[in-house]
């Protein structure tokens, strides 16, 4: 599989990297079978996404993955996120993912979904 250009620059510069001192919620999550591991920093008020972060190390597609989440969900409310499904993630990556590395591409909603 060949990476898209846009998630080769998601991986090499993501968006929202980093930590909330002020965090609501911190989330890890990890893929035991090739040890990718994020964490989540989210700030949720009025239960709404008002920001978020992370810190994470693994693949290309899941830091890729964790990018373009991070981005869609500001502002998006916890029923939204709720309501989020792998779909989202196929589509915001824009690629088809091998079975190979469906985990690695799920891992953030995976780790969305313990909110």
């Amino acid at each position: 599989m060949e990476l898209k250009q846009s998630l080769i620059e998601h991986y090499k510069f993501p968006h929202n990297q980093g930590t909330l001192k002020e965090a609501t919620h911190i989330i890890e999550e990890g893929n035991q079978s090739c040890g990718d591991l994020i964490k989540l920093y989210l700030i949720v008020a009025n239960s709404t996404i008002a920001d978020v972060k992370f810190k994470g190390l693994g693949c290309a597609i899941s830091i890729a993955s964790t990018s373009l989440l991070t981005d869609y969900i500001k502002g998006k409310s916890l029923e939204e996120i709720k309501k989020l499904d792998s779909q989202i993630v196929f589509d915001l990556l824009g690629t088809k993912v091998s079975p190979g590395r469906l985990k690695c591409a799920l891992l953030p909603l995976e780790a969305l979904k313990k909110i």
